[in-house]
C-alpha cells in the first residue's frame, strides 16, 4: 500500500522491506517515512509528503511521531537543498555514521549529492511497526 502511494506521486522512493511504516492518513496516504533498524539506532527513509499536502508541517509532525518513542541515534541522507528543514527537526550534518550506513551513503554519492544528518534519541523505545497518525 505505501509503495504504491510512492508511485501514485511519481516518487521513486520504496518502504523498506524491514522497517517501521509510519503513515498520516486522510482518508488516503498522505504522507510516508520509513525506519531501519541499523546499529546504534535507527536510518529515516523515504520520508514523502503528496504535494496537495505540503506547506502544512505535515512532514515535522510525522517525524515527530514516529521518532517519540524510539531510543538511539536517528541517522537520514538528504540532498544539500534539505538540510536546513531537517536541522528544524533536531538533526544536525554528521561524518559519524554506522559501517552499514556510511557504505550506503559512499555508493549513493556516486550519482547524487547527499549529506548524511543525525538526531540524537533519548527517550525509551516502545513504538510498533505500521502506526498511523491522523491529520
Amino acid at each position: 500500500m505505501l509503495n504504491k502511494f510512492y508511485r501514485n506521486h511519481g516518487s521513486p522512493m520504496r518502504a523498506a522491506a524491514q522497517g517501521r511504516l509510519w503513515v498520516a492518513r486522510a482518508e488516503e496516504i498522505v504522507a510516508a517515512l520509513c525506519l531501519s533498524e541499523v546499529p546504534g539506532g535507527h536510518w529515516l527513509t523515504g520520508l514523502f509528503v503528496a504535494p496537495a499536502w505540503r506547506g502544512q508541517q505535515l512532514a515535522g509532525r510525522l517525524i515527530d511521531a514516529a521518532l517519540a518513542e524510539l531510543q538511539g541515534n536517528i541517522w537520514l541522507f538528504c540532498h544539500p537543498d534539505l538540510t536546513s528543514f531537517y536541522a528544524h527537526q533536531a538533526f544536525t550534518s554528521t561524518d559519524v555514521l554506522p559501517a552499514p550506513l556510511a557504505e550506503r551513503l559512499q555508493r549513493y554519492q556516486q550519482s547524487k549529492p547527499l549529506l548524511a544528518m543525525v538526531r540524537v534519541q533519548s527517550s525509551l523505545a516502545g513504538s510498533s511497526p505500521g502506526n498511523s497518525t491522523s491529520v
